[in-house]
């Protein structure tokens, strides 16, 4: 039903129910507010986006009343313009005047308010009071002096976190924000509460006094350390990453992204690798790169395609591994692999390796069935999907797989086939939950894949889709995956697979490994290793010869999330020293091995690029039904704050594990 109102002399229609607020938003009149964020639950407690009412004696909370039948709205009276000073002369009265050190300078909403809507002067002279500082971990540094009390840090973490651990103590002028135990947020959300904070009471602790936002350069760009794709800024000063801030994208991360995505840039400066190395005498020495392309371009020619192989990581871009497919092609090298984590993820059609109901999709679910994961670590931004899907459309969760907190209420379903089979027949009570779904979802852990009887998974999938009409969907950990799947670096016909050249190698049969961006502990026995990466991390320990590449904040280079949205990031910084982005890499060392590939450029290299579309519909595995009972649905085991190269590499992410995890042991 449509409410008719007037605001500001002009006439508009509204669904009943929405907010003065919404609707002023509707005709562009601004509203200051403080307290009132639209992604949160309203408080109306800062009392700034008050507006003149025709017929009401006072001025009236816009962000709380909803609209009535012929309404008539002021935003912009003499009365309005007196209550607006009147409140910021209230807020103003304890804050202290330490804007010229403060980090939230330059993009305050209280110092942009306040010349907007202000006074201008004060006529208290009270003293101010003084308020102790909060702990909070180590990405949130407090100044409880500057906080007014607008909840929002509170709602946030209530709602969207799912961490109930930080609220309001005292009434009146003895209210304070607290967390209540004195322990680091163990939300991996946590930096999103700096965002939201209207004012200075909740700063970036890593960032503190390092810059202002008027000294730096900002680089729309995607987040790499996992498989969600978050769109983000990259802000630099000269050629260094000073902070990373979300982007506004409502089909993905809405503006939310996970701490690890925030805080693990300081990893791109440390054990930096920033010129070509090559093992003399059982040590890497650095090198020319023609030197390094000369000796690897002589050991191709003395060994047959059978010997060599080739792997791709989990920070490997599109480009990167199309243009080394091409080169093994060219080499008829079919031993090759992008799946790096051994899970033996089916690569025949696109909706076997994809997020197929879409990380938005998720909200619109009324039945969720997990199956051997742990999104809260995996996709910190899909669990915050499944946690508004909760609490927003009541949708009922089941988990197959070790217990873990997930920050939202589900059933514990067993960890076993058993359950699987009960459900599928009809037995188990969360069969009649699926069958009752008009929109049920399967999300299946890529650790799954990586056990023995595969096909039994498959087979159970199948007939979870057939049965209940459920949309499958994998949940991968890497942001390479998909687009290498895409790319097609896949084995070839009768070639080895990652397990398969793993124990090729030990055995002496694969006699050169070409890893890109390829940081695992594995035994390549007395193969020749060549490392293409940016960290001297376990790849480059363990290598022969090293090309330094180039990290995702130092290229142009195209990532494919889980769900098959092809995003590119763009480049913010330099790369360090004589380091080259990857397509150049293997674009040069065509040349040297005389398979000269058929492009020179970014753009003729991104013309080549596959061009599948992002939704696709479901097609059953190819796969026999299949019976066993050793299949054990194990936890999720790893380190969310160390798990990529770059993280490894942060001290912010190691304060995050020594603060976080001695606070809440056993959580993480």
């Amino acid at each position: 039903m449509m409410v008719k109102l007037t605001i500001d002399g002009k006439e508009i229609d509204v669904a009943e129910g929405t907010s003065i607020l919404k609707a002023c938003e509707k005709v562009h009149k601004e509203i200051p507010v403080f307290c009132y964020h639209p992604r949160l639950s309203v408080a109306g407690n800062c009392r700034m986006c008050l507006v003149e009412v025709e017929h009401s004696k006072k001025p009236i909370a816009s962000c709380a009343t909803p609209v009535a039948e012929g309404m008539v709205v002021h935003t912009n009276t003499p009365m309005v313009e007196e209550s607006r000073k009147g409140v910021l002369e209230l807020l103003l009265i304890n804050h202290p005047l330490d804007c010229p050190i403060c980090d939230q300078g330059g993009e305050c909403d209280l110092q942009d308010i306040t010349i907007n809507y202000g006074s201008g002067s004060s006529r208290y002279q009270f003293y101010k009071r003084a308020v102790g500082n909060k702990y909070m971990g180590p990405f949130i540094k407090t100044i409880m002096n500057r906080c007014i009390h607008c909840t929002r840090c509170t709602r946030f973490a209530t709602e969207v976190a799912g961490v109930e651990e930080i609220g309001t103590q005292g009434r009146g002028e003895d209210t304070e924000i607290i967390s209540y135990l004195e322990k680091a947020i163990s939300s991996e959300l946590s930096g999103n509460m700096i965002d939201i904070c209207p004012v200075g009471a909740l700063t970036n602790k890593p960032y503190a006094f390092h810059g202002r936002p008027w000294e730096l350069r900002h680089t729309n760009s995607i987040d790499v350390l996992d498989a969600v794709g978050s769109n983000i800024r990259i802000d630099t000063r000269d050629n260094e990453v000073m902070r990373i801030m979300p982007r506004l994208n409502e089909d993905i991360n809405e503006e939310w992204i996970s701490d690890k995505t925030r805080f693990a840039y300081d990893g791109l400066s440390y054990q930096r690798l920033d010129k070509p190395y090559i093992r003399k005498n059982k040590k890497l020495v650095p090198c020319s790169w023609d030197e390094a392309f000369s000796t690897i371009a002589r050991k191709i020619k003395k060994l047959d395609a059978e010997e060599m192989a080739a792997l791709a990581g989990d920070l490997s871009d599109q480009e990167s591994q199309l243009a080394l497919r091409m080169l093994l092609d060219r080499l008829n090298i079919r031993n090759r692999d992008c799946r790096v984590d051994g899970a033996m993820i089916p690569f025949d059609h696109r909706s076997h390796y994809i997020f197929n109901t879409t990380i938005n999709g998720l909200e619109h679910c009324d039945a969720v069935l997990l199956i051997g994961c742990n999104p809260r670590l995996e996709a910190t931004i899909v669990n915050a999907r499944l946690r508004k899907a909760v609490t927003k459309n009541h949708c009922v969760i089941g988990l197959i797989g070790e217990p873990v907190d997930l920050t939202y209420p589900y059933e514990p379903l067993g960890n076993t086939p058993d359950t699987l089979e009960e459900i599928i027949k009809g037995s188990h009570p969360f069969s009649k939950t699926l069958k009752a779904a008009k929109n049920p979802a399967v999300i299946v852990g890529v650790h799954c894949f990586a056990e023995k009887n595969t096909n039994l998974i498959f087979s159970y999938l199948n007939t979870l889709h057939k049965k209940f009409n459920a949309t499958i969907n994998i949940l991968h950990t890497a942001a390479g995956r998909v687009g290498g799947l895409d790319a097609g670096f896949v084995p070839g016909p009768e070639g080895k697979n990652f397990l398969e050249i793993i124990e090729s190698a030990k055995a002496g049969d694969v006699k050169l490994l070409y890893l890109l961006n390829v940081d695992i502990d594995a035994n390549f026995g007395d193969a020749f290793v060549i490392y293409q990466g940016h960290h001297g991390d376990k790849g480059a320990h363990r290598a022969d010869v090293i090309l330094p590449g180039a990290a995702f904040s130092e290229k142009v280079a195209t990532y494919v999330n889980m769900e098959g949205r092809s995003q590119r990031t763009d480049k913010a910084i330099a790369a360090p020293g004589e380091a080259k982005e990857d397509w150049k890499i293997i674009r040069a060392l065509s040349k040297w091995v005389g398979e000269t590939l058929p492009f020179d450029t970014l753009n003729q290299l991104q013309e080549l690029l596959p061009q599948p579309d992002e939704a696709v519909p479901f097609e059953p595995f190819n796969v026999a039904s299949t019976k066993g009972k050793n299949l054990h649905f194990k936890s999720v085991t790893m380190n969310y704050y160390m798990h990529d190269v770059i993280s490894r590499h942060s001290i912010n992410m190691a304060n995050a594990v020594r603060e976080i995890q001695e606070h809440h042991r056993g959580t993480l």
